[in-house]
């Protein structure tokens, strides 16, 4: 049996629910409302210490962190495999995955709180700003919540988050070019990994950073969003008023930001 432990705003989790539809396996979910802290809950930290989604229960077996856990499904369910059959293209996809860890995510978070969520957090009142801000797990979460809130599209850690985003959208179209998806010509845990990421800007009206710009990341994000998996994967699971909130929001703050980065619209 597969329970996954997830939330819809979540691009984490998205992954995983991506590579769930991708292998056509069914699993039984469990909804966290990471906004309101559902996951700091004492019976899920058993589960996940780090108080963070998703969460896989395999039967037994208990699977943290959505990259390993995507690994761990094509290992445990190996029909419809999700990683290339030779290990230079295995290598290839995990040079994509590890760039989703160790840079898109944070900058994900920077760009989704300053366009959006800070809205949703500012509209609860200054109790629970402040409290937002002191549940961070240290000083330089805390400092990075302080100027999503306060600073908004003039945020240190956006502007940052703005370059590492560029930086990988012209490495994917570079990429692109030369093979149909990221880890070669068939669709991988790389594609499952970037197309959460690339979506979170898409619903904060933030495309103009490919379109008409990065032709072959367009085309891969199409192709992405036509794909059986994505209503699963990512719209499914995402209720109306977080969507309705992302969308609202970015309609003019994700342009603003654009904007204050110097970034011009598509014609």
């Amino acid at each position: 049996m597969l329970e996954l432990y997830h939330s819809g705003s979540s691009v984490c989790a998205a992954k995983v629910r991506l590579a769930l539809a991708e292998k056509g396996l069914d699993w039984t979910g469990h909804y966290l409302d990471i906004l309101a802290g559902d996951q700091f809950d004492p019976a899920y930290l058993k589960l996940n210490p780090k108080g963070v989604v998703p969460t896989l229960v395999h039967d037994e077996t208990v699977v943290i962190e959505s990259t390993v856990i995507c690994e761990y499904l094509d290992d445990a369910f190996p029909e419809k495999p999700l990683r290339p059959s030779d290990a230079a293209g295995r290598a290839r996809m995990r040079q994509w995955t590890k760039l989703v860890d160790e840079a898109l995510h944070l900058s994900v978070a920077d760009i989704t709180f300053v366009v959006s969520h800070r809205h949703t957090v500012i509209a609860k009142g200054d109790e629970n700003t402040r409290r937002f801000i002191e549940d961070a797990p240290d000083a330089v979460s805390r400092e990075r919540r302080h100027g999503w809130i306060y600073r908004g599209v003039d945020s240190p850690d956006v502007r940052e988050a703005m370059k590492v985003y560029l930086k990988a959208l012209t490495a994917m179209n570079e990429t692109l070019a030369a093979s149909r998806w990221l880890a070669g010509d068939g669709f991988s845990l790389a594609d499952v990994g970037l197309i959460p990421y690339i979506n979170r800007l898409y619903m904060l009206n933030m495309a103009d950073m490919w379109k008409r710009k990065l032709p072959h990341v367009e085309d891969w994000f199409d192709r992405a969003r036509s794909r059986a998996s994505f209503q699963p994967g990512i719209e499914q699971h995402l209720p109306a008023p977080a969507r309705d909130d992302l969308l609202r929001n970015g309609e003019k703050g994700g342009p603003a930001l654009l904007a204050a980065c110097g970034i011009t619209t598509a014609p």
